[in-house]
């Protein structure tokens, strides 16, 4: 008699409610044993690391960690191959601030510190342990980050040292990003398939047809909010090509793309497109409007004596070809190399 009392909407309801508390528990329970495994390979790693090897390099004894390999295996099966336990201690000696990967590892599964730890750059390899963190980037696309040189394309990386840890510091505590750690330059957009001539429109329509793409190159915390966002000013009409909003930077972001060099007078565009936006579509508790001009080409002399290296409008370049991987590397460590040397010169 009871059943009959209880609708199968309801009994419908419930069946959902318990299913989702379920999968919720069970992603608790896997992120758990996720971190306490990293945290275990962590301590295998110091063990070793300050009693066999006094703190040197595990290759120095590599026959002592193949014999710890050995028995580990013997006694507890598999997962202490001696590659894996050479990576514990790889893991204890690249990062040995307990708090740091009792952090990570709530986040991060030992895969992504698998890939994290041939990194040899400790400010490189703590700028994608911080985004892989905060943007949620599954090992693949962690793997493909660095493939593509995201840290070197990334402006903080022309930066100083003590800005660089600040401005990581902020994105891990706080969830705070800075526009140096949003933007990069160059953007590699070969996804959008162009050839060799195209026009400004081509290039926004190869954008819109490859969204998820683009955004993957942009930054996660970019959202699409309008394209040819057209506004009226004295009679006028004005069109902004894309108009984004970044979660991080908690702002609008205009987007203008340029398929040529750029231009000092493209500045005057874009402050105007912000002044509005400002004005007009800006809502309270947000940051100011920001806006990347995207160019084929520009002059990195006339960036830096118009300011465009900070601030809110910023100039970056896009290829829509991927260069040869020596060729890319050199260029991005060049790059570098004259931006530190310039803020060495202030």
């Amino acid at each position: 008699m009871a059943n009959e009392l209880i609708g199968k909407q309801e009994i419908d309801t419930v069946f959902e409610t318990v299913s989702v508390l379920i999968k919720q528990a069970k992603l608790r329970v896997a992120a758990r044993i996720n971190s306490e495994m990293v945290m275990l390979y962590w301590s295998i790693g110091k063990t070793i690391s300050e009693v066999l090897l006094h703190g040197e390099k595990p290759d120095y004894g590599r026959g002592a960690i193949e014999d710890i390999s050995a028995r580990l295996t013997l006694e507890f099966g598999r997962g202490f191959d001696k590659t894996t336990v050479h990576r514990m201690v790889q893991l204890y000696q690249e990062i040995p601030e307990e708090e740091k990967v009792a952090t990570l590892s709530q986040q991060l599964s030992w895969s992504h510190f698998v890939e994290l730890l041939p990194i040899q750059d400790d400010l490189k390899r703590e700028f994608y342990a911080t985004l892989c963190a905060n943007e949620g980037w599954s090992v693949r696309a962690l793997r493909e980050r660095k493939n593509s040189m995201l840290y070197e394309r990334t402006a903080i990386s022309k930066k100083p040292e003590e800005t660089i840890k600040n401005d990581l510091l902020a994105v891990r505590k706080k969830g705070e990003m800075s526009v140096d750690v949003a933007f990069r330059d160059p953007y590699v957009l070969s996804f959008l398939g162009l050839e060799d001539t195209y026009s400004e429109k081509d290039l926004e329509n190869a954008i819109l047809a490859e969204m998820q793409k683009f955004i993957l190159e942009m930054g996660s915390d970019f959202a699409f909010l309008a394209r040819q966002k057209h506004f009226v000013l004295d009679g006028d009409d004005y069109y902004i090509d894309l108009l984004f909003y970044h979660r991080g930077l908690n702002r609008l972001v205009v987007i203008d793309l340029k398929i040529g060099k750029f231009k000092p007078a493209d500045k005057g565009q874009i402050e105007l497109y912000l002044r509005y936006l400002e004005k007009n579509e800006m809502r309270p508790g947000e940051n100011k409007p920001i806006a990347l001009i995207l160019c084929a080409d520009k002059s990195e002399e006339a960036v830096k004596l118009m300011g465009l290296d900070e601030g809110d409008i910023r100039v970056a370049q896009y290829l829509t070809k991927m260069p040869p991987k020596e060729e890319f590397e050199k260029r991005l460590a060049l790059a570098i190399a004259n931006a530190k040397k310039s803020l060495d010169g202030k």
